[in-house]
């Protein structure tokens, strides 16, 4: 890479007792005389098989489609869409379940495209500062829209809004009993890395349940080994009691 950036990722089970439903990709790959940064965390929920789907296949179905380099925003929504639809299409096979997503597609080094489902976040640390680059998708603050969709959010059972009282996030891919009432559309925003751009970190709501934004970059602004960073942050959110599964990326773009 031009700019001497660095990735490096980490991953804990959380408390729970079934097995492992974070995935992540974390690749740099070369497409047409450009090369490429292929970041993702998909956090998955009641089964593993669409999270393993999505890190199979979802960055190839972004880069598939034939606007991708020029409208990368569209381009993505449009592949979100249609995995969406193919994810629905196989529930016999890859059961009910669901799965959160954040992504970023980084471009030569310049340019940065996030994506998101669900409350998996992507923060950016631009000169110190946490720049939230992602949207949390929450239940209670889109109850308008899943109402009109003929749904509810309820926080029984627990204390936690839901969507039908099931689902903790109002976007997903999958959750084909709930789709009625749920939203597969992502929230895609672009960042242009400039000098002030220091990391990204991605990560699963495992890690943003115990830390602020700004507290994870503070917590690794002076490490500067990627995976050392990540791995770090991972243990933090565990000191800080974490219970859920927990998977970090971090990308240092100095």
């Amino acid at each position: 890479m031009s700019k001497n950036i660095t990735h490096g990722f980490y991953l804990v089970k959380g408390r729970s007792y079934h097995p492992m439903e974070d995935y992540v990709v974390a690749q740099f790959k070369k497409v047409e005389n450009n090369e490429l940064g292929l970041f993702a965390i998909f956090d998955g929920h009641a089964g593993h098989n669409i999270p393993n789907y999505l890190r199979s296949h979802l960055f190839d179905n972004i880069l598939n489609e034939p606007d991708f380099w020029k409208e990368p925003t569209d381009a993505i929504k449009r592949a979100y869409d249609v995995t969406d639809s193919t994810i629905l299409e196989k529930s016999g096979e890859l059961g009910r379940g669901g799965s959160t997503a954040v992504t970023a597609i980084l471009i030569n080094g310049q340019k940065l495209v996030v994506a998101n489902i669900g409350d998996s976040r992507a923060v950016l640390c631009k000169n110190g500062v946490a720049k939230q680059i992602s949207v949390d998708h929450e239940p209670i603050t889109e109850s308008e829209d899943i109402k009109n969709r003929g749904g509810f959010v309820s926080r029984f059972p627990g204390d936690v809004p839901r969507v039908d009282g099931r689902l903790a996030v109002s976007r997903a891919f999958g959750d084909k009993s709930l789709k009625k009432h749920l939203s597969s559309e992502p929230y895609v925003t672009v960042e242009m890395i400039h000098d002030d751009a220091e990391f990204i970190i991605l990560a699963s709501d495992g890690l943003w349940k115990v830390m602020s934004n700004q507290e994870a970059v503070d917590t690794i602004r002076d490490l500067k080994d990627a995976r050392s960073s990540a791995k770090h942050l991972t243990e933090e959110a565990l000191d800080r009691k974490s219970t859920d599964d927990i998977s970090c990326i971090v990308v240092k773009f100095q």
